[in-house]
């Protein structure tokens, strides 16, 4: 497929998203929103496939086989009263693919022609560091919420002394480790980027009850979509 065809068809994707999100806006135009959804979705996924750079073609095509089998099955299966840890569920899973894809492409650079180990683009490594951040507190802050929806653990809000100190402090923490991964590119600042990012996504949802939790599910929402972005410009796609 030629890059102008490939744009054309990006542009098309875009539109339905943004049709998407209008029509979610309202119970009576949801439907139609998700409808232009997945239609978006699937121009876009088809389009990136057809580009000539892809390789190993069977393996993605086995994966979507396979992830559209089991979220067809739970999809089924749900009662709508647990739709919302359904949501939650499934942007962790959205977080945690941010994460590996980061850890992927800092491993093996080349494959994703970011450069070389040890000598990464700048950019790429803003780009990968950001969405990785991003991607880990929401897989860890999605995990708890719905663990809370579930009843698997309590949702009652967990509190303690010196929590806003502590946060602050990690978020601090987390800034600095992102610009020490990018000026120097080893391993050791980006496992610690992602350890810390795993701790801050816990910490900031446990301190929120139950009630409030699908206004948490909304916010980690956003944080799937930044996530995916992020990792999105590594991909160059």
């Amino acid at each position: 497929m030629s890059e102008s065809l490939s744009a054309f068809f990006y542009l098309v994707a875009a539109i339905c998203f943004i049709m998407g999100l209008r029509g979610l806006s309202s119970p009576e135009t949801a439907r139609a929103g998700n409808i232009y959804g997945i239609a978006g979705m699937v121009i876009a996924v088809v389009t990136t496939l057809a580009t000539p750079h892809v390789v190993s073609l069977w393996l993605i095509v086995v994966g979507i086989l396979i992830g559209g089998a089991i979220g067809t099955y739970i999809a089924l299966r749900i009662q709508m009263t647990a739709l919302p840890q359904l949501v939650a569920a499934f942007h962790s899973l959205v977080g945690l693919a941010a994460v590996c894809v980061a850890a992927a492409a800092f491993t093996f650079p080349e494959a994703y022609g970011i450069g070389v180990r040890g000598s990464i683009h700048r950019s790429s490594l803003i780009e990968m560091a950001i969405g990785m951040a991003i991607g880990a507190i929401t897989f860890t802050g999605s995990v708890v919420a719905f663990g809370k929806l579930q009843g698997l653990v309590s949702g009652r809000p967990l509190i303690f002394t010196g929590q806003h100190l502590l946060n602050a402090g990690l978020g601090i923490l987390l800034v600095l480790l992102i610009i020490l991964f990018v000026a120097t590119e080893t391993a050791v600042s980006f496992w610690l980027t992602l350890l810390v990012s795993l701790a801050l996504g816990f910490l900031l949802i446990v301190p929120i009850g139950g009630a409030d939790m699908p206004v948490v599910i909304s916010m980690l929402n956003s944080y799937s979509g930044w996530a995916a972005c992020g990792i999105g410009f590594t991909l160059s796609n």
